[in-house]
């Protein structure tokens, strides 16, 4: 049974006196959604505060974060896009400013979702989206206002996996009229499209940035050799588990670089597994780890959680992340660049947005996967040149580049890693607007 609870952002404003006044005067909604016996997703909504529209005349935006394990009602909420950050501060580049948006603690184990036993975690992709359609088709059933609204998904890292997957079955069930809502298109943000691609070009990437020597260039691309050699034999726990082991051989040879962050340092501590420590807990500390900061965490599962009123006395936000990654490392290396293609040829609206300095998910790689689609746009998309576009924050100065064909488009972010809107929010906000026809 799905519980809601309205409530006012200046509530939160007020009750931790920031000292600043609050601009956000929306309501905000959130509730549970038990997708599956003993599988609990929680969502958040936050219904958009412009001073120039009202919230009907707007996208509803849905919110997917990575790892899988990391939370969007958290992370992706008070670190990138909310109307607060974390020190519960007003964001000036809250996408609620130009978007209702909806946050959901995805796959289930994640944020302040949870299972009642370890048969409620999804394994894949394919559960991931049939979870996630039974809350869609819940929320939109619950808040018909939101029937007719652009909605589209907007995605970061492994979330923009989960994205893909999920849109091709929304776009299927709003066609056979067991989901209503207007699906408008599908935003990918540095996302785990093709992993192959990514662990590939790690080392040129590295090697073009002076931030790998030629042994140490050899050293990744022979670790990347083994990565694919797994992958091509189909065994992807395997994979998943080399992936690993390529890693930290870029750690090794880069004194630390940050995967998330070319420009940024890993701190010694974490240069190194401990003794004894399998794959999994060393990837879970490398990924999953860094979306749940103890100041963070402090706050979700303190302030937060009061505020919320609905959360299980036995359920602590982020408490089941790492169950969460584990379930699905069998899936983890497995491309999902067809899904993509089915998108584009069903005639959905895609965007692939990226970081610059993004290593996990370098654009290198991302180009690759998108040069190598069957849709039919491709060639045209491909003969096109890119337009810049000025850094909001920064007038005169290129903040981007794009290219858009049909119903394709690419964002190349400068300046950016992994996490685009905490790099460059003005720029986020500015590429929002723009893949939802506001500007």
């Amino acid at each position: 049974m799905a519980r809601a609870v309205v409530s006012c952002c200046v509530v939160l404003a007020v009750l931790f006196s920031t000292g600043l006044p609050s601009p956000l005067t929306s309501k905000e909604v959130w509730s549970y959604v038990e997708v599956r016996d003993g599988a609990h997703m929680f969502w958040w909504l936050y219904y958009a505060d412009s001073p120039a529209a009202q919230y009907k005349d707007l996208p509803l935006v849905l919110w997917l974060q990575g790892g899988p394990g990391g939370s969007g009602t958290g992370f992706g909420n008070f670190e990138e896009i909310g109307p607060l950050n974390r020190d519960l501060e007003p964001r000036k580049t809250s996408w609620v400013q130009a978007a209702n948006v909806l946050f959901v603690d995805n796959p289930v184990g994640t944020g302040f979702s949870y299972t009642d036993s370890p048969s409620g975690y999804a394994t894949n992709v394919a559960m991931v989206a049939s979870d996630m359609l039974v809350l869609l088709k819940h929320f939109f059933t619950e808040r018909p206002e939101f029937q007719s609204i652009p909605f589209h998904i907007f995605s970061e890292s492994y979330g923009g996996k989960m994205a893909a997957a999920i849109s091709l079955e929304l776009s299927k069930a709003v066609a056979q009229g067991t989901v209503k809502c207007n699906f408008a298109g599908v935003a990918l943000g540095d996302s785990w499209i093709s992993p192959l691609d990514s662990v590939m070009t790690w080392g040129p990437y590295l090697y073009s940035t002076s931030l790998l020597d030629d042994h140490g260039l050899a050293d990744v691309s022979s670790a990347a050799e083994a990565v694919k050699e797994a992958v091509e034999q189909q065994q992807f726990v395997k994979a998943t588990e080399l992936w690993s082991v390529a890693e930290t051989v870029i750690e090794q040879n880069t004194n630390g670089v940050n995967f998330y962050n070319i420009l940024t340092q890993e701190p010694d501590e974490e240069l190194t597994s401990s003794a004894g420590e399998d794959f999994i807990t060393l990837l879970t500390r490398r990924h999953i780890r860094p979306l749940h900061s103890q100041s963070l965490s402090a706050l979700m599962n303190g302030p937060i959680r009061k505020k919320l009123g609905i959360i299980p006395q036995n359920v602590t936000w982020g408490g089941q992340a790492e169950e969460v990654f584990s379930y699905m490392a069998g899936d983890f290396m497995r491309p999902v660049v067809d899904i993509v293609d089915q998108l584009l040829t069903a005639g959905m609206n895609v965007t692939v947005y990226n970081g610059q300095l993004d290593l996990i998910v370098d654009t290198i790689g991302q180009e690759q996967w998108v040069n190598r689609l069957k849709w039919d746009g491709l060639p045209g998309f491909q003969n096109l040149r890119w337009t810049p576009l000025d850094d909001p924050a920064s007038p005169g100065i290129t903040g981007a580049f794009y290219k858009t064909n049909k119903n394709f488009a690419f964002y190349w972010i400068l300046k950016a890693g992994h996490m685009i809107p905490s790099d460059q929010g003005p720029m986020a906000l500015q590429m929002l607007k723009m893949i939802t026809q506001q500007a």
